[in-house]
């Protein structure tokens, strides 16, 4: 697990904690039921609060990312079946293609339309 915390950023470091999880559970980079850090574990390698840390804990179980297992440790949860998943990840990598691209999110949803109808009605 690669978490990077940047200060310039304008986003709370536990948002940065909280959606950086949250992005590699989704992505599989973190695989379900893989086990996390302790948050003092983790707020001391980032150099952040234990209570920044338990904070984007928090905020991931209420969200379904991550399980905790009482003393056994805290853990990615199962989310949703495989081609949820699937589709979650294909959907971000075009939309970071479309991004790089330029395409206004119009054009880039205007092209989902299309692909969607040709392959729904071929």
């Amino acid at each position: 697990m690669t978490l990077k915390i940047r200060v310039d950023d304008g986003a709370a470091p536990y948002e940065q904690v909280r959606a950086q999880i949250s992005e590699q559970a989704r992505s599989g980079a973190l695989p379900v039921g893989h086990r996390l850090p302790t948050v003092r574990g983790l707020a001391e390698s980032l150099g952040l609060a234990p209570n920044t840390v338990a904070k984007a804990y928090r905020a991931l179980e209420a969200d379904g990312v991550i399980e905790t297992r009482g003393r056994n440790g805290t853990y990615i949860a199962a989310a949703g079946n495989a081609a949820d998943r699937e589709a979650a990840s294909a959907a971000q990598a075009y939309a970071d293609r479309a991004h790089r691209l330029g395409l206004s999110e119009d054009a880039a949803l205007a092209a989902v339309r299309d692909a969607l109808r040709a392959a729904y009605h071929a």
